[in-house]
């Protein structure tokens, strides 16, 4: 076994491994990465990308369809799954590409392929072929997609991000298990391309959201285009000819049986981690097997370990795993170095769903407990320019503390993607109510929705 020295080993190269290394080595310390595979980033190689591309497609079918508000006629709209999977596979791989391009150019003596485990705090074993000793380490092994018990002895008949944008063609019928983010984007894009969907859901919720009339909005609006069960559950399924057969309990407590071509897993993600031996280093796994952390410095308590990305399961989205990525790489070749790490204060929490309507959820949660808010709401059904392109569904809460500082809000409908990102800067910037409401905001767009939510914010603040 070959034996090797850096100052900063980062293990996995996704988009958080990819931070660190880079940050470690514009700090100036000899860095390496060690890359198990398959390579490309989850976003572009099985998440944000190739989903949005299901989408987009699921979203043109749609419009095609649904041309008779405008008092345009369309026949005849046909979809060839082949042909949308094919072009979702080629795009998707350009954006893999692009990504294994950028890695291409590192120096190869800081790339090592194979899959590494701890021998102590100090030292790495990558397969039987190399020891690599460190001052410091960066864990950045993603995440992996969660299967529930029951579907783990359909085989291929039960997919998961990871295989889904492989198939050959668009089955005729699918299951969803989860209505999360991932389950009802690719639920309703599938729903719009002619497949038939059933989503089942053992919580209250759709999207992420938690205000309750914004979810009882969401479950209305997505259950109209495919087949909806919240506070139901899954628990028995087996192959059934050709396709699958799922055994499970609504929220009545009837028992269901439902028949499908194929089941998708959208539970979530586990956080890589069991092959690390993670105690071997001086680490101690929660009842989760994540590390205790700061996040901040994002250091891990026991060694000069830190972690980042989906592998600590905290925000796991891209634009926080590259962020973090880039914290930790900085922060190992400090510890390496031998100085004082740094702690980076969070950005301001946004979590977004790309179905339409939008979804999205921003700086501090929902929480009808929480004493001293003031809420402002707008309805979409009746705004102006939401009428005027026949997106009217959905609506918008903020909240704000008693002096107008804004904290946080759901959103659910048009241009949710843009109406979330302002809503986040502000926040961010410590804004208050007045602040926004001051701004020009161009007529007719979504954006006159913060001025009737921050108007109301406003009546219900002190000196108003």
């Amino acid at each position: 076994m070959r034996e090797l020295d850096y100052d900063v080993a980062v293990i996995g190269a996704g988009t958080a491994g990819i931070a660190a290394y880079r940050a470690a080595a514009d700090a100036g310390v000899r860095a390496v990465l060690i890359e198990r595979g398959p390579g490309g980033t989850t976003c572009a190689r099985v998440g944000c990308m190739p989903s949005k591309l299901l989408i987009a497609a699921g979203a043109a079918a749609h419009a095609a369809r649904s041309t008779d508000l405008f008092g345009i006629r369309v026949s005849g709209v046909v979809v060839d799954g082949r042909a949308v999977l094919s072009r979702l596979r080629a795009e998707r791989d350009r954006f893999v590409g692009g990504v294994r391009d950028g890695l291409d150019v590192l120096p190869g003596d800081d790339r090592i392929a194979g899959s590494a485990r701890f021998r102590d705090g100090r030292s790495l074993a990558i397969d039987d072929h190399t020891c690599v000793r460190f001052r410091a380490a960066v864990i950045a092994t993603g995440s992996s997609p969660i299967v529930p018990g029951p579907l783990r002895e359909l085989g291929d008949r039960c997919l998961t991000t990871d295989t889904l944008f492989e198939i050959a063609d668009l089955p005729d019928s699918l299951v969803v298990l989860g209505a999360g983010a991932v389950g009802i984007e690719i639920a309703q894009a599938m729903a719009r391309l002619g497949v038939a969907v059933t989503v089942i859901d053992a919580g209250d919720t759709v999207a992420g959201l938690a205000d309750p009339d914004l979810a009882r909005q969401a479950a209305a609006i997505f259950g109209a285009e495919l087949d909806l069960h919240l506070g139901a559950e899954v628990h028995a399924a087996a192959p059934d000819g050709d396709g699958v057969r799922l055994h499970w309990t609504g929220r009545d407590g009837r028992e269901q049986v439902t028949r499908a071509s194929r089941v998708l897993a959208a539970t979530g993600r586990s956080p890589n981690l069991g092959a690390l031996d993670l105690e071997a280093a001086g680490l101690r796994p929660g009842a989760d097997g994540i590390p205790d952390f700061d996040r901040r410095a994002l250091v891990c308590g026991g060694a000069p370990i830190l972690i980042a990305g989906d592998a600590d399961a905290w925000r796991p989205v891209l634009h926080e795993a590259s962020r973090q990525g880039s914290i930790a790489g900085t922060n190992a070749a400090a510890l390496a170095a031998g100085r004082a790490v740094a702690a980076a204060a969070p950005w301001t929490s946004l979590a977004m769903v790309f179905t339409h309507p939008q979804a999205a959820r921003v700086g501090e949660p929902y929480d009808p407990a929480a004493g001293g808010r003031v809420v402002g709401a707008v309805d979409f059904s009746d705004q102006g320019r939401a009428r005027v392109d026949g997106l009217n569904h959905g609506g918008m809460r903020i909240w704000a503390d008693r002096t107008g500082r804004l904290l946080g809000g759901e959103m659910l409908g048009p241009a949710v993607e843009h109406l979330a990102h302002l809503l986040t800067y502000a926040i961010g910037d410590g804004r208050t109510a007045q602040d926004v409401r001051d701004r020009p905001i161009y007529h007719p767009t979504v954006e006159e929705g913060f001025r009737s939510v921050m108007t109301e914010i406003l009546h219900g603040t002190t000196g108003h």
